[in-house]
Formats: structure tokens, sequence, C-alpha cells
């Protein structure tokens, strides 16, 4: 396990969620960027565990995968499917073409964010629990 490569993928993440939340900030926030970034913050915290622990980190945008995959290292993992966060991963094709037009509402956004900020709250405590020092 590189230390300095799990922090560089922490740092990514943080910035999806700074991204999301000067979005939300704005007067006509743009609903799905926000979704998007929320979801792809969940993702690189669950990969950054992943790397932590010497896992092979799958090339996947599922955060169900990731959360089954993270359980098998720690199953308190299982609490954040429970807390459906899962629900994000459509945030990761859905709202990125015109194919399937969708505009998430500012309350669906809000939510995005929240499930996001769980994830990495909970993430970070695992990592400091395993001995990352930031």
């Amino acid at each position: 396990m590189n230390e300095e490569t799990v922090k560089n993928w922490m740092r990514k993440a943080d910035n999806d969620l700074l991204t999301g939340q000067h979005e939300l900030e704005r007067e006509s926030p743009i609903t799905d960027t926000v979704c998007f970034h929320m979801q792809q913050c969940a993702e690189k915290y669950l990969k950054s565990f992943l790397i932590f622990h010497g896992q092979e980190v799958p090339r996947t945008h599922s955060l169900a995968a990731l959360i089954e995959r993270c359980a098998q290292v720690d199953p308190e993992f299982y609490h954040l499917e429970e807390m459906e966060v899962d629900h994000l991963t459509d945030y990761a094709v859905t709202v990125r073409y015109g194919d399937d037009f969708y505009m998430p509402s500012i309350e669906e956004a809000r939510r995005a964010m929240y499930l996001a900020e769980q994830v990495r709250t909970f993430v970070r405590a695992k990592l400091a629990q395993s001995g990352l020092v930031e």
C-alpha cells in the first residue's frame, strides 16, 4: 500500500465534494453536476479504502459493488448499504449524457451531498483506525 496514493485519492474525492458544495451555494445550482460529483466523491473514498488495504480496485462506478468489496475487509461497510448510498451510482452516467435527459431537483442534490459526506466521514474514520495519518 502506498499511503501517498491513498491520500491522493482522498484529495480528489474532496475536490469532488467541494465542487458540489460550491455549486449548491449558487443562486441557480446545476444539480446534475452536483449529483455527478457526489457519486464521484463516494466512489473515490471507497476505492481509497480498498487501496489502503491492498485490495484490487475494480473499474466500476457501482457503489454497491464497491461497498461489497469494502465489507469483505470490514463488515461495518454494510452500514453504507443500509443508508442506500448505492443510489448515487445512477449519477455516474445517467446525468452526464443527453440521451436520457434528467435534471435532479435541488432537494435530490442535497440528499446526494448528504450521502457523499456520510461516506467521506465513514471511510476517513476507518482509515484513521487502520493507521492512516493525515
